[in-house]
């Protein structure tokens, strides 16, 4: 009896640990896309680990190494300046995929992403954000990510 006890208590205080992790992991995916929403790209970078590996829709396609995050967010403001793009918005869906696995976490992640070309509204909708995560002194932090519109 003691046995089945102190199983169903380790069960759930696992179950407490995963759900806190998984909690943990998705919130930083929140942080990242939050900043970048709200203009803060230091708080959107500071989500991200060094070094980082991105894969994105706009050339130069590929970001690596220990400013791979900060890259991409200079490449996307350029981009946006040289195509019109103003007030983007990405709004997550309910995550396909939370998986964490000891300091390890996959993320995937339905999308869609508004904004503005020369004042016209345009909305992506289908797009998939697809996240790695790695915890480092006990904060998640985005060691990759890779959007793909539809």
């Amino acid at each position: 009896m003691r046995i089945a006890i102190y199983a169903l208590v380790l069960t759930i205080a696992s179950g407490s640990v995963a759900a806190a992790a998984t909690s943990s992991a998705i919130a930083t995916v929140y942080q990242f896309v939050t900043g970048l929403n709200n203009g803060e790209t230091k708080a959107a970078l500071a989500a991200c680990a060094t070094p980082s590996s991105i894969v994105d829709d706009f050339p130069p396609h590929e970001w690596q190494g220990p400013t791979a995050c900060a890259d991409w967010a200079r490449d996307f403001g350029a981009n946006n300046t040289k195509h019109g793009i103003t007030g983007g918005i990405v709004t997550l869906a309910k995550p396909w995929h939370v998986d964490v696995s000891g300091d390890r976490a996959y993320v995937v992640v339905p999308a869609t992403y508004t904004y503005n070309v020369h004042g016209k509204p345009v909305t992506e909708s289908g797009s998939i954000l697809t996240v790695a995560l790695r915890k480092i002194s006990d904060t998640w932090k985005i060691t990759g990510w890779a959007w793909a519109k539809r």
